[in-house]
């Protein structure tokens, strides 16, 4: 009882500390402006009278997003001001993006398309700057056995700022034109600001490259070095592959079965987003006691076990509250799942390349939202959807197989991060 008592406390210091609140509140401030650039902006395009094509194709103004990686050598390389090198560059790129956004929220869909276009890329370039120095600071500032827990708050940040900038910008563009809506959201970003100044540069025991040849090709060569390298680049991309697959199709499917929009709306994107918020932080608590490797493959067989209940739902037919079930399942296991993926990548990366080793396995565990998505359409119309589904759940297997060769289950009592993943 007495050691069990310990545990709640040390959970509850951990879970209170200034490394998390920074976790949350960086969340925020990178969750902000990815909307901002997505549908808030093709709201406004649509509300301003474009043509529906170019309203569809606005979406590659995101392109940034998929290429961070190319930048971020000089963020590891560099120091640019006296607050250090993470909360420097994080300063730099936060207050270019609130004058971006601005700027944005000052062109016209109509009158000044290129404006507009000028405008949204550079969100997205200085946003996809934040995001890489604050997965660098995250890593860098957490220990390895809080790197769970800190990303679940991370993901928990980030959606509430995804939810400020499309359920908030939306609401404020019933009463504001779109143009004012964008200086609000450009205000959005003084908590991220205030969490920079006021929080501490995380010391780093290796020194920073020297050059950028060293923060780009020996950062590579860094990576590829270690043992299983190629076995860990395919982990990332196969760990999520199942739901990623499942959750690109599943607002067709929900409308085939004849839930109705209002349902669909408040089930799937209301109470199961809270879901999935209760799940990144449950799983970010259990990681503390569970460790990083023993977490992705309890999490990985439940996110395979709840991907197979939509096969369930298909047969099923139109029950709510079958639907509210799967939903709860699949959205509590998935952001259980995301907060164990997203804590391994970053304990795998070493300090000394930080931001570029980081951005590089991102980058390539979004490619699976493209390359996979695709497909999904001509499968479920030739398969059925329970077939579908089913196909999506057994597409976990692979990765879950990979999962014994790069990050066993530990055979001793610590939790902590497997060393062999680990720099």
């Amino acid at each position: 009882m007495e050691t069990l008592t310990r545990r709640n406390k040390h959970v509850a210091a951990t879970l209170f500390s200034r490394r998390m609140l920074v976790a949350l509140l960086m969340g925020f401030s990178c969750g902000l402006p990815l909307l901002l650039t997505l549908g808030v902006l093709q709201a406004w395009m649509k509300e301003e009278g474009a043509d529906l094509t170019w309203v569809g194709m606005i979406t590659l103004v995101q392109s940034p997003y998929s290429w961070k990686f190319l930048w971020s050598p000089v963020l590891d390389r560099f120091t640019p001001m006296r607050l250090g090198r993470r909360r420097g560059w994080l300063l730099i790129a936060q207050l270019a993006l609130m004058v971006s956004i601005a700027a944005l929220g000052g062109s016209d869909p109509v009158a000044q398309p290129v404006w507009m276009v000028v405008s949204a890329v550079l969100v997205a370039f200085f946003s996809a700057t934040q995001d890489i120095v604050v997965d660098a600071y995250r890593r860098e500032d957490l220990p390895d056995e809080e790197l769970g827990l800190g990303s679940s708050l991370y993901v928990y940040g980030y959606r509430i700022g995804m939810w400020a900038a499309s359920g908030g910008g939306l609401i404020l563009a019933d009463y504001l034109p779109f143009s004012q809506v964008y200086q609000v959201m450009a205000l959005g970003l003084i908590p991220g600001v205030a969490t920079t100044l006021l929080t501490t540069e995380p010391p780093v025991d290796n020194r920073p490259p020297r050059s950028l040849r060293e923060a780009s090709w020996e950062s590579l060569a860094d990576f590829f070095r270690r043992d299983g390298a190629l076995w860990i680049l395919a982990f990332i991309l196969l760990y999520k592959i199942g739901d990623t697959m499942a959750a690109a199709i599943t607002i067709p499917f929900y409308l085939e079965l004849g839930f109705s929009k209002s349902e669909i709306g408040t089930v799937v994107k209301l109470f199961g987003s809270w879901a999935t918020i209760a799940g990144a932080v449950g799983g970010g608590i259990l990681m503390l006691r569970l460790g990083i490797p023993r977490s992705l493959w309890v999490f990985g067989v439940l996110q395979a076990v709840s991907t197979a209940g939509f096969a369930v739902l298909a047969r099923s037919g139109s029950s709510l509250p079958a639907l509210s079930g799967v939903i709860a399942f699949e959205s509590i296991t998935g952001g259980m799942g995301t907060s164990a993926f997203v804590a391994f990548m970053a304990s795998l990366t070493n300090k000394q390349f930080t931001a570029t080793q980081y951005a590089l396995l991102t980058s390539i565990m979004g490619l699976p939202r493209v390359l996979a998505a695709a497909p999904t359409g001509l499968a479920a119309k030739h398969l059925g959807w329970e077939w579908f589904f089913i196909g999506c759940t057994l597409a976990a297997i692979p990765g879950l197989l990979i999962l014994a060769r790069v990050a066993p289950w530990p055979a001793q009592d610590s939790p902590h991060v497997d060393e062999s993943v680990s720099s």
